[in-house]
């Protein structure tokens, strides 16, 4: 990975775990998904940016296949998603054939923003919903 995006990376990440992430999973109308650790099989709950249509739930990873939270859905795909203040299991699904420059003009700006921003290696994520 070139030194920049590494930086990048690094940068952010830090940000997220230490301050961003402890705070924004707490508030009640954030959007949170959870997944399984792939090491310590216990429950991880990352903020996210997304868009609910339909039975599936849409999100890009800032940083694709390093994220943490994709790794954990390569280990195993069943996730939850806090929407609205209101969870929901589900399946993930990752689409690296999917555009997510494209995905991103669908989603809510301020998502945008952020993956725009500190993203180096945008990866889109769909969740199916189950019933």
């Amino acid at each position: 990975m070139p030194r920049l995006a590494d930086l990048r990376f690094r940068a952010a990440t830090t940000f997220q775990r230490r301050v961003g992430n402890p705070i924004l999973r707490r508030l009640p109308l954030q959007t949170v998904l959870e997944t399984t650790g792939r090491v310590s099989g216990l429950p991880r709950r990352t903020p996210v940016g997304g868009r609910r249509v339909g039975d599936s739930f849409w999100l890009v990873s800032e940083f694709g296949e390093r994220s943490h939270y994709v790794r954990n859905i390569k280990a195993d795909p069943r996730v939850r998603v806090r929407i609205r203040g209101r969870w929901h299991t589900g399946t993930a699904q990752l689409l690296p054939d999917d555009d997510p420059v494209a995905r991103l003009r669908g989603l809510p700006r301020f998502n945008s923003l952020g993956v725009r921003a500190f993203g180096t290696d945008l990866l889109t994520v769909r969740v199916d919903l189950d019933g």
